[in-house]
């Protein structure tokens, strides 16, 4: 049976106590929390944003459809004197709500997710397959309207699974800690691959077109027509409405524990196994070395900053090519990304614009102003 904790804005003393002290002793360490940056710490595209898909805190992002005006992502501080701030949470994904004039549409949603890799699932210790095995997902969560909300996990091999889990009616504007432990079932599948294995969805809303009757707390078979029950609108017809989550952790065992926080150092090097940006800062070399095979192609043998998860597609903005013989500066139009190998790093292919460099001339890449960069996009 699932164990279901809510606790507003104070620890919560309501904890399974049958076998506590073996599931802590084997929590000791680190790398408990399969979940990456749940401390909302890293923002490596910027720390605000109208648009959907990953665009703030790192490994979460945001679906929408259907809105009359886009919600705002964006990496927020946490207010001091809260609960989560004095146990070490500083940073918070926020989400501000558009003015919604046309009501709650059945095709509507506001949805954060977060996805992770299948052998992530299937290597962490959890006997997923099995009744009597748990994993625990724990966060902190504040809206600014008082409602419940539901929040569920989906698996993405064999056949899809749907566990739907509900936060109880929040107080407005306080932090409550929800605590849930999810038993395993025979109907789960993860391989054992980089590919997509489990997601992590909040709801702010959902329209009737993927709404319905649903039991909570119970694994079924995914159906995009019902993903969760019927939701209260309240939030989503709230102009500038605001929905709050950090401390995000799931870890193997029916007990949650003190979440692992870690370096910034150590999650940005996580986070960059799906996403990495370079440059921002004007002159700054960014590849050395680089041999000119032409007087208009170079080829560029760098590192990512991380092997990354599969081969990035790369994207990049104002970047130029200073070739040490000719002393020209010429700007970068173009990546092949036939060239990338994730395995050994990253081994690109610009083709450059430049009519000075002889074949065989060294020289180096660097953004041309503040605002040059290179970026890789391994997301699942």
């Amino acid at each position: 049976m699932a164990l279901n904790t809510v606790s507003s804005d104070r620890l919560s003393t309501n904890v399974k106590t049958s076998n506590l002290g073996t599931e802590l002793k084997k929590k000791v360490g680190q790398n408990k929390n399969i979940i990456i940056n749940g401390a909302m710490k890293v923002a490596q595209r910027g720390t605000s944003s109208t648009s959907t898909g990953h665009q703030t805190v790192d490994r979460f992002g945001l679906s929408t459809n259907g809105v009359d005006e886009a919600p705002t992502q964006a990496q927020v501080d946490v207010a001091s004197g809260t609960t989560p701030y004095t146990l070490g949470f500083r940073k918070a994904l926020k989400i501000t709500n558009g003015n919604q004039t046309g009501g709650a549409g059945t095709g509507d949603r506001v949805v954060i997710y977060s996805d992770y890799e299948a052998q992530d699932i299937a290597n962490s210790g959890w006997n997923y397959v099995s009744a009597s095995s748990y994993i625990t997902l724990s966060f902190w969560v504040k809206s600014s309207v008082a409602q419940n909300f539901y929040f569920r996990l989906q698996t993405a091999d064999g056949t899809a699974q749907n566990y739907v889990m509900e936060t109880g009616s929040l107080s407005a504007d306080t932090w409550t800690k929800i605590t849930k432990t999810i038993p395993g079932n025979s109907n789960l599948q993860f391989d054992n691959n980089v590919n997509q294995g489990l997601s992590i969805l909040w709801t702010m809303f959902r329209g009737t077109d993927t709404t319905g009757s649903l039991s909570l707390n119970t694994w079924a078979a995914y159906s995009s027509s019902t993903r969760t029950p019927n939701n209260t609108s309240t939030w989503y017809t709230t102009n500038d409405a605001t929905f709050e989550i950090t401390g995000v952790q799931l870890e193997v065992g029916s007990v949650a524990t003190d979440f692992e926080h870690r370096s910034y150092g150590d999650e940005l090097r996580r986070c960059q196994r799906y996403f990495f940006k370079l440059g921002l800062v004007t002159n700054a070399f960014m590849f050395s070395g680089i041999v000119a095979g032409s007087q208009n192609e170079a080829r560029v043998l760098g590192q990512f900053p991380v092997p990354m998860r599969a081969n990035p597609s790369l994207t990049y903005n104002n970047l130029s090519f200073d070739s040490e013989v000719s002393g020209s500066y010429e700007s970068v139009n173009a990546i092949h990304a036939a060239d990338l190998n994730s395995d050994f790093g990253g081994r690109i292919k610009f083709g450059i614009t430049t009519t000075a460099a002889s074949n065989g001339a060294p020289g180096h890449i660097y953004p041309t102003d503040a605002a040059g960069y290179l970026q890789g996009d391994s997301e699942l």
